[in-house]
């Protein structure tokens, strides 16, 4: 079986992206009517500066801060793990299973190209890192 590349799974997408000065409720919103996990915070060139999710408007929202107030550089993941569009499935699946992260960003000399998330795999990759997985697990 023949591996897909990163490049070929974020073709033609468009990842819903946003200035770091964008609020934490803007992002949510955001977020909820495209039906995503994540924006990618980026710089007016399209340079990734970082990521926030689900799990990161949980964790502001559950110390009472006002997600109108809190700015998404303030509430976004830094410096987020990335792979570059000639990376593969497997690649992106062991690098989400060994960070415990659903979100994996595609970035092409420091620009945004799309994002993959837990979701975007077929069954005979996840059958795949299984196998590699238990296989990796019996040498421990």
């Amino acid at each position: 079986m023949r591996e897909r590349s990163m490049g070929e799974m974020v073709r033609d997408q468009h990842p819903l992206t946003m200035g770091p000065e964008a609020t934490v409720q803007e992002a949510c919103a955001a977020m909820h009517r495209r039906r995503v996990g994540a924006v990618l915070v980026t710089d007016p060139e399209g340079r990734l500066l970082g990521i926030f999710t689900g799990r990161d408007a949980v964790h502001f929202l559950s110390h009472g801060k006002d997600s109108a107030e809190i700015r998404l550089v303030e509430a976004m993941t830094r410096h987020p793990i990335c792979l570059p569009p000639e990376g593969n499935a497997m690649d992106a699946l062991h690098m989400m299973a060994d960070g415990g992260f659903r979100h994996l960003p595609v970035v092409r000399d420091g620009k945004v190209i799309g994002i993959v998330s837990r979701y975007d795999f077929r069954a005979r990759e996840y059958t795949r890192l299984d196998e590699e997985t238990g296989f990796f697990e019996c040498l421990r």
